[in-house]
């Protein structure tokens, strides 16, 4: 299968190796399971009972037959009657109510899993999903899921057993008339719903397609809320919307169109059948061959063959559509990680917190290569600037520390261990990173805070909340700390959004630092405090910086300058300003934009590792 991609064709066959995977979870519930099939069975034989019990009642009350019966054994008949027609909806219910823990069972760990899946695929999947349609996929799989292992166990198995004791019991009481009619109809009913239901999976699959479509386009839409205010695009939005909207119209008629094809041939069927076997059945006992009970017997068992047929064709419709849509979440658990552990991979044993680039090659695609031969060394409590213009593959350093792609060639070390032979989870636990892009969730301020340590305390939160600078901004707040702030914490702004991210990585206290434009949205004042506190909590912590912004990291051990994804310059400030390099060229630019004089000295803001 293509990485990254679990999209299935319109016109695919559905994968009924799907049922395999829900197994282990009817395993898992066995003791259940089987109690469930005890009430079937039960259910089933009440049923099966019935249309002997009418017939000694007609028969019974026929002629002058009633005459000579015992009261009591006519009451026996009508209770015994009544009692199989409870047993058959109580045994129903019974086994729908014990069997229903089973499939919420395996709804919650199949959910759980994919969502763990997701989580654990790499950065290249995530930046090419369609979030909507990926959510309306688990959705619709996982209650795919309840209903095909319910009507899959209770439906298609029992039904098939009734209808070889409906035949056997009219084979051999009645001959091989009524048994034959029964028989061909049935496969001709099966056939034909086979058939019809194979053809018109592809109309199910191009429903879930466009729903899919129309909610992506939704919902990311609604996520883009002000950008759409911004350009004054609602119609554009509304229009594009409803173009997929309109998709999903027709693929919907198409569907109904099909499904009433269906309909109508099963129906056929069965009015077909029923008549020849009602006829078949008023002739005999006309002829004498049949008593009234007998006819009776006959029809009831029609009634109870073909109302289980016409809701076998429903439950066999809906199981198709059902693993029509678990079969993209099954998909989507077939996709397999590029970045995964190595089958030794250990913990990473972190000692001073060094950290190489050795020979690093890197590219998101074969055509374009982003890194080529980068070498650079942060050593243990080293605070490493990295600068460059835009797209100089300054961002990509990050990605590739912290494994989210692996490097063509080269490789990465820290503490002397190549991350490829770490354990991801062990690795990331390492770095603390604050990006420049913020993104929250849509939760409290002080939950956002605490994400940096699921197990922190309240007052450690308070206290990141304290050095992070947002004491006073939150105790504006009417709700302080509990101030919700919206999806990807849109109610705040960007210099809040990364105040918030500079909490976490304090309350995180991680051994390695990682300041990806971490000031970007900042004004001179906070920059200066926020750097202050960040200074204090990465003393003695090894601090790699990403900057755009040349004035923030003067003060730097070492400085490196990356073009077209080299590094063509390294030094100190003052070392790279007297090469009149590439450096020198981005701080002259960068001075007089700011409208200052080059010659002015800089400004030696403070960083982590300031001495």
């Amino acid at each position: 299968m293509r990485h990254g991609s679990y999209d299935a064709q319109p016109g695919a066959r559905v994968n009924w190796r799907i049922i395999r995977h829900l197994i282990p979870y009817l395993l898992e519930s066995r003791n259940r399971v089987g109690v469930a099939l005890l009430c079937l069975l039960l259910a089933k034989g009440a049923i099966l009972l019935i249309p002997f019990l009418l017939k000694y009642l007609v028969d019974s009350l026929e002629g002058q037959t009633v005459q000579t019966l015992a009261p009591t054994f006519l009451l026996g008949l009508v209770l015994a009657y009544g009692a199989a027609r409870f047993a058959n909806v109580f045994f129903a219910e019974l086994r729908d109510t014990i069997f229903g823990k089973v499939t919420e069972r395996a709804m919650r760990r199949i959910g759980l899993q994919v969502f763990r899946h997701v989580h654990a695929l790499d950065l290249d999947f995530h930046l090419n999903r369609r979030t909507g349609g990926l959510a309306r996929d688990i959705e619709r799989g996982t209650t795919g899921i309840s209903f095909l292992m319910r009507f899959f166990v209770f439906n298609i198995a029992p039904t098939i057993f009734e209808i070889a004791m409906v035949v056997g019991i009219l084979l051999f009481n009645y001959g091989i008339s009524f048994a034959l009619i029964t028989l061909v109809s049935v496969t001709a009913y099966g056939l034909f719903s086979l058939r019809a239901t194979e053809w018109r999976t592809q109309f199910v699959r191009e429903m879930n397609e466009a729903d899919s479509a129309s909610n992506t386009r939704a919902v990311d839409s609604l996520l883009n809320f002000e950008t759409v205010k911004y350009f004054t695009n609602e119609e554009f939005e509304a229009l594009r919307y409803d173009r997929e909207l309109e998709k999903w119209e027709r693929a919907r008629r198409r569907n109904r169109l099909s499904l009433f094809g269906l309909n109508g041939g099963q129906a056929l069927i069965i009015a077909v059948s029923q008549t020849i076997m009602i006829g078949l059945a008023v002739w005999q006992v006309r002829e004498g061959i049949l008593t009234l009970g007998d006819f009776i017997l006959i029809n009831q068992f029609m009634i109870q063959l073909f109302l289980p047929l016409g809701f076998l064709g429903f439950v066999f419709r809906e199981i198709k559509g059902s693993m029509a849509n678990i079969e993209k979440m099954f998909e989507l658990l077939a996709v397999r990680p590029k970045v995964v552990n190595a089958v030794d991979a250990a913990q990473l044993q972190l000692r001073q917190g060094s950290i190489a680039f050795e020979e690093v090659w890197f590219g998101y695609t074969p055509q374009r290569t982003i890194l080529k031969g980068v070498n650079l060394a942060v050593g243990p409590g080293q605070k490493i600037a990295v600068v460059g213009a835009s797209g100089s593959g300054k961002s990509t350093l990050v990605k590739l520390l912290f494994r989210f792609y692996d490097p063509d060639q080269g490789r990465i070390l820290i503490d002397g261990q190549d991350i490829r032979g770490v354990t991801q989870a062990s690795l990331r636990r390492a770095i603390g990173i604050v990006p420049q892009d913020t993104v929250l969730f849509n939760d409290t301020i002080f939950e956002n805070v605490r994400y940096g340590d699921p197990d922190a305390g309240d007052d450690a939160v308070r206290d990141a909340i304290r050095m992070a600078h947002l004491e006073d901004f939150i105790d504006a707040l009417p709700e302080g700390g509990n101030t919700l702030v919206g999806e990807r914490g849109l109610k705040l702004s960007g210099g809040e959004k990364q105040r918030v991210s500079i909490a976490r990585t304090i309350l995180k206290r991680p051994p390695i630092l990682v300041f990806d434009e971490a000031t970007s949205s900042l004004d001179s004042k906070s920059e200066q405090a926020i750097l202050a506190a960040l200074r204090e909590i990465a003393r003695g912590h090894t601090s790699l910086v990403i900057a755009h912004r040349l004035s923030t990291v003067v003060d730097a051990d070492h400085i490196v300058v990356l073009d077209g994804g080299r590094i063509v310059e390294g030094g100190t400030h003052g070392a790279l300003l007297q090469q009149e390099g590439r450096y020198a060229e981005l701080w002259r630019a960068q001075q007089k934009h700011r409208g200052k004089d080059s010659a002015d000295p800089p400004r030696a803001e403070l960083l982590p590792g300031t001495p």
